[in-house]
């Protein structure tokens, strides 16, 4: 048994010897194959690897190319670019090259002008002198003749002409002085109106500066949103009845209304305040109520008038001129009210036309209508004075008041004492101190000017602007300007305000001359 297993384990040995020698010679051959494959696909790999390296290598060229291309060109556009800059520096260098030149040209041309001028004026100098020795020679002889011809001496001389020169000017004077007194005598009655005329002032209470704003106050800011109303119903049909502008906006309490004209706007504060009072705010109670209040001031307007003419004494005015005065309420010139200035006007004539001995009454009343051209119902092209005045000749007033009416302003000839007085008044009215709102700038700026024009004149050390601008006060040197001079230069300086400048009113030039001795006793 254990020589047969023997066998049979040596013959299995042998077997499996032989199987693996055989499995290694079918792995060589298989593996030779393989390799050989390998070899193909990679020369096949190579192959293609080279025909996609010359295709990227002709891109890349042909990119580099482009972008050779590319480079240069814009090279080229930044070289252009330089050179026109230089070419323009190039041109502006020889403009100011040519400028310069000609600058110099003409700086020569000036210099040999100005050469020529001083030789000139040497020359011209140098003559004078010449010739102011020759007359003084010339006078001294003359002097000494007539002392050889009249016996008497220089001094001697002067005396005797002095002597006769002062009796003469006495007489010369007195002769005068009694010409001008019998000249006063007979225009001392139209000396004395005009007098009046320039020197009456009257001060009025404060008035308040009429503005284009007005605010409404609430009772709390819950009602703004009811004014408002859905989607801004209420508040644009406000806008619309009234014409008035009606800004709602964060301020407390308050609404703010808008509008040049100001009965409109009285119109709208009126109507709102009935509408907010009432609690009932829909469009066609707006419009109602809108109509209510127009029909209302319109009425308070005619009240209005009919209380100012009666309180100033006029009687017999047209009720289209009563209303006209009444809508003067609503008006503002300058921050001053209309209404106001009128009457106060209204009153200055009459009190000026009773000092002069003239008709009161025609007084007040052209004072009242002087200005009834700035509340016009229509646009009219004609400045208000000739509009006042043909509504005042429409509505069958007097000549003279229309005539008053009509050239306060020099719009026409006055043809009476009464447009005179109305024209100053007017001016007093509206130069006295807070009557109108002036902007603070120009007011400074008037001050200045008036100042600045004193400097102007030699020997002014001083100037200050005083009282408003109606005043100036000018300090000058004592040194460069006696009394005489003193009393010329207020006036020279008070012409030339007059000339030069605009002001209310009337400036007074005070000239102040000043010497002071100072010792001290030690």
């Amino acid at each position: 048994m254990d020589d047969m297993i023997l066998p049979i384990i040596m013959g299995v040995l042998a077997g499996a010897v032989i199987g693996f020698i055989i499995f290694r010679l079918m792995e060589k051959s298989k593996g030779k194959k393989m390799l050989d494959v390998t070899k193909k696909e990679a020369a096949t790999i190579l192959k293609e690897a080279k025909i996609d390296a010359e295709s990227v290598k002709k891109d890349k060229i042909l990119q580099a190319k482009e972008k050779f291309i590319e480079l240069k060109s814009e090279h080229e556009k930044v070289i252009l670019s330089r050179e026109k800059k230089i070419s323009d520096v190039e041109k502006r260098i020889r403009d100011r090259e040519s400028k310069v030149a000609s600058e110099v040209d003409k700086n020569k041309r000036l210099n040999q002008s100005l050469e020529q001028k001083e030789k000139d004026y040497n020359f011209k100098l140098d003559f004078l002198e010449n010739k102011e020795s020759d007359l003084d020679k010339m006078h001294k002889r003359h002097v000494d003749m007539l002392e050889q011809i009249s016996g008497l001496s220089a001094d001697e001389a002067k005396k005797e002409l002095v002597s006769s020169l002062k009796e003469e000017a006495k007489s010369e004077a007195m002769a005068f002085v009694q010409t001008s007194i019998e000249e006063s005598k007979l225009t001392a009655e139209q000396e004395a109106r005009k007098i009046i005329l320039g020197t009456i002032q009257r001060v009025g209470v404060e008035q308040a500066v009429e503005n284009c704003v007005s605010v409404f106050n609430l009772e709390s800011d819950d009602v703004k949103g009811r004014i408002i109303g859905r989607e801004g119903r209420n508040i644009r049909a406000l806008e619309a009845a009234t014409g008035v502008e009606i800004i709602v906006d964060d301020t407390p309490e308050a609404i703010i209304l808008s509008c040049f004209d100001p009965v409109r706007r009285e119109i709208a504060r009126l109507a709102m305040h009935k509408l907010v009072t009432d609690g009932r705010i829909h469009p066609a109670r707006i419009e109602e109520i809108v109509k209510k209040t127009e029909k209302q001031i319109t009425q308070e307007i005619i009240e209005v008038g009919k209380r100012t003419v009666i309180d100033l004494g006029i009687h017999g005015l047209h009720p289209e001129l009563i209303k006209t005065v009444g809508r003067m309420k609503y008006r503002s010139s300058y921050g001053q009210n209309l209404l106001q200035h009128s009457r106060e006007v209204s009153n200055l004539c009459g009190i000026m036309a009773s000092e002069m001995g003239l008709n009161s009454k025609l007084a007040k009343r052209a004072g009242l209508l002087h200005d009834i051209g700035k509340v016009p119902e229509s646009e009219s092209e004609l400045p208000h004075a000739l509009l006042g005045m043909q509504w005042a000749e429409k509505y069958g007033e007097k000549e003279e008041v229309c005539n008053a009416i009509g050239a306060h302003h020099d719009e026409i000839e006055m043809k009476s004492l009464l447009s005179p007085i109305v024209q100053v008044c007017d001016a007093i009215s509206g130069a006295r101190p807070g009557a109108r709102r002036q902007v603070l700038d120009s007011y400074i700026q008037r001050l200045k000017d008036l100042e600045e024009i004193a400097f102007g004149f030699t020997g002014v050390q001083k100037a200050y602007a005083i009282q408003a601008g109606r005043e100036l006060r000018v300090m000058v040197e004592s040194g460069k300007v006696n009394d005489t001079k003193a009393a010329e230069l207020s006036f020279n300086i008070s012409q030339k305000i007059q000339n030069d400048m605009t002001y209310p009113g009337q400036v007074k030039v005070t000239v102040i001359r000043e010497t002071r001795a100072v010792n001290v006793a030690k």
